[in-house]
């Protein structure tokens, strides 16, 4: 494998995993404060990062990461914006046709196998990102409201309240205090892209036109 040809996905991978690290540290510490004002023991780091105090703000993050990039990849496909690089231009809304796609008789020799079938797997195979970023929601999703309940029913037992079940939990307000906390501000930033990428630049960036293109102009990729 030459590295220089997957730069952008190790240097992503690499950094996310720093991140990680980090964020289990600074938590380990943070927990281990709130242990010691409670006169508890400390734990380890190998016990915090497998504790759901860990997995349920890892599962925050993950679950709304993976909606945003779900709801942007289904809504662009019918949804368009004149002037930004993010979306297709207006009038080529739609699924587009077997050519434009290059599936089944349209496909070329290296086109993958999946692509030039008309069975089961041509629908699976032309679904497939959509399918995956779904299905990691849905898990993440679930990991954080597993995850979050064991948390919050360890504070209610602290102070002598009673404990929810998951199906109280998941339509309780901490629950969906936490959700949307998240889910706002990857709306935000994903919003804040599309709109600023019709009037703002960087040279380079196949996020961005061409600096000298027309603000007005949509889809440069082609």
């Amino acid at each position: 494998m030459r590295i220089r040809e997957h730069a952008l996905s190790i240097a992503f991978g690499v950094i996310f995993a720093l991140a990680l690290i980090g964020q289990s540290i600074a938590g380990l510490f943070e927990f281990n404060e709130k242990q010691a004002s409670h006169g508890a023991p400390p734990v380890t780091w190998g016990e915090f990062v497998t504790s759901s105090e860990f997995i349920v703000d890892v599962a925050e993050n993950w679950q709304s990461e993976y909606l945003q990039f779900f709801l942007f990849i289904f809504v662009t496909i019918w949804l368009v914006q004149k002037g930004s690089p993010e979306s297709k231009k207006p009038g080529d809304e739609g699924l587009g046709t077997d050519k434009d796609q290059l599936v089944k008789q349209h496909a070329r020799d290296d086109s993958p196998k999946w692509a030039k079938v008309s069975d089961w797997r041509h629908t699976l195979f032309s679904n497939s990102l959509l399918i995956v970023m779904g299905a990691i929601f849905l898990l993440s999703w679930l990991a954080q409201s597993l995850s979050g309940l064991v948390v919050f029913n360890s504070e209610q037992v602290e102070h002598g309240q009673d404990v929810l079940s998951w199906a109280e939990y998941v339509v309780s307000a901490d629950f969906w205090n936490r959700t949307l906390q998240n889910w706002q501000s990857e709306f935000l930033a994903v919003g804040s892209m599309i709109a600023l990428s019709i009037y703002l630049r960087q040279r380079g960036s196949p996020e961005s036109k061409p600096v000298g293109a027309p603000h007005a102009e949509t889809d440069v990729s082609a």
